[in-house]
């Protein structure tokens, strides 16, 4: 028809089509992906700069006389450092870190630093990996990010169990930029899971800080330990996953921006940036320059971050280094914002516990949502504690044998395993079964 009538109907069809993808591309910038989401405050982002410093603290080979300080310095007193490991005592299998015993803010640390582009065995770790590889806890982890935090907890196991006893009232983070972030999540999901090791710590003093993700666990996994883990997003939580595609889906991100969200959801082997996300937001499309910087938080469950940006900052957003300067700039502005630097300790508690609640509904919000749009292996907790601890035949980290599991739980697996089977939503099956007896 196009022939005939000298037109080329189909090829103009196929222009406007690509025409209208790279003006949506161009038109696409990263506070898109958050423009609804809520301001942070600044009791919940004061984290967020110290422990990037503390992050930079372990690139330092003598943290007494160091050479590469922040502004300000690290803000770290070198006699509370209980540990520092290096690329000489981890033989590759996980990257630097260091352990800090911070009393200034009750905390126990441990930093972990980013990929290491001369290490070999860095990237040995992040390329360990294979859609569906690794199984835990009811979801899918990046497997030799769960490799490197495992071998860290059982090196350490014994100095983490000490402190945290000696120190009940501190809270022990776990703190990570790019690759470290990955194992940083990872441990706190172990640590989770194996609570015993380290003398049955609670889960609400267990908190991690991913500094610009890398992904490394399911949707599930991702929404369900929202409570415990936090990330601050640049340009890596957008990339393709599998992680061994890390570089090239830089250049073929047409693949995952023609695949419908729906179908990427469905997909339960799909990696995702870990808990609740901050996101920095300092540009704005066709203004030039940076701007002062907001931050915005929220756990979504759907537009996950799942539009990749491609700009000439990309590779400098992610820089540790930028991070913590723009961190630090949004908290001032934050307190500025505040107009109150000091608050009496009542009221700092009052919000803390404010903060804590809004918190803990928006987490059960996102659980909701993630269970209405039938997210693989998805559960709401029930109020009666039954469905809480969700453990699959591929965890042996749990601690618990299928013995000891109640019938809830163990009906609940069964209802996973035929919808894995089949294929079926996890809504058909139970109808089926309904319909069977």
């Amino acid at each position: 028809m196009s022939i005939l009538c000298g037109i080329p109907l189909l090829e103009c069809v196929y222009c406007l089509a690509c025409a209208r993808w790279a003006w949506k591309r161009c038109l696409h910038t990263a506070g898109h992906d958050s423009e609804t989401w809520g301001v942070a405050t600044a009791d919940e982002f004061e984290p967020v700069p110290r422990l990037c410093r503390y992050i930079l603290a372990v690139y330092e080979e003598d943290l007494r006389n160091p050479q590469w300080e922040p502004p300000g310095g690290y803000g770290i007193n070198p006699d509370w450092v209980k540990l520092k490991r290096t690329y000489n005592d981890t033989q590759g299998r996980a990257p630097p870190y260091l352990l800090y015993l911070d009393h200034d803010h009750s905390d126990i640390v441990l930093a972990v630093r980013g990929l290491n582009l001369a290490k070999e065995c860095d990237y040995k770790l992040l390329l360990d990996n294979k859609l569906g590889k690794r199984k835990i806890d009811g979801g899918y982890v990046h497997n030799g990010l769960l490799k490197a935090a495992g071998w860290v907890l059982d090196s350490e196991c014994g100095v983490l169990k000490e402190l945290v006893e000696k120190y009940p009232s501190y809270s022990l983070t776990f703190a990570g930029h790019s690759l470290g972030s990955g194992v940083a999540a990872m441990l706190a999901l172990v640590v989770v899971l194996n609570s015993g090791k380290l003398g049955n710590v609670e889960r609400k003093r267990v908190r991690c800080f991913a500094i610009a993700p890398a992904r490394c666990m399911s949707l599930n996994l991702a929404v369900r330990y929202a409570d415990v883990i936090n990330s601050v997003d640049d340009f890596l939580p957008r990339t393709a996953t599998p992680l061994e595609d890390i570089f090239t889906s830089l250049f073929w991100c047409m693949r995952d921006t023609c695949t419908s969200e729906d179908q990427m959801i469905k997909d339960p082997r799909r990696l995702y940036a870990p808990g609740r996300l901050y996101h920095i937001v300092e540009r704005k499309p066709f203004r030039m320059g940076r701007f002062p910087p907001v931050v915005r938080t929220a756990v979504p469950v759907d537009g996950r971050f799942e539009h990749i940006v491609l700009s000439c900052n990309a590779t400098s957003d992610h820089a540790i280094i930028w991070i913590e300067k723009e961190a630090t700039r949004a908290l001032s502005l934050m307190l500025e914002n505040d107009g109150i630097m000091e608050i009496p300790e009542k009221q700092k508690m009052e919000r803390q516990e404010t903060l804590a609640r809004e918190h803990g509904e928006e987490h059960k919000a996102a659980l909701q949502r993630a269970v209405t749009l039938a997210v693989p292996h998805a559960h709401f907790p029930s109020q009666y504690g039954t469905f809480d601890e969700h453990v699959d035949e591929g965890s042996s980290s749990s601690g618990h044998s299928s013995s000891d599991k109640s019938p809830a739980i163990r009906w609940n697996e069964l209802i996973e395993r035929l919808c894995e089977k089949d294929g079926s939503s996890r809504h058909a099956v139970l109808k089926r079964s309904r319909t069977t007896v």
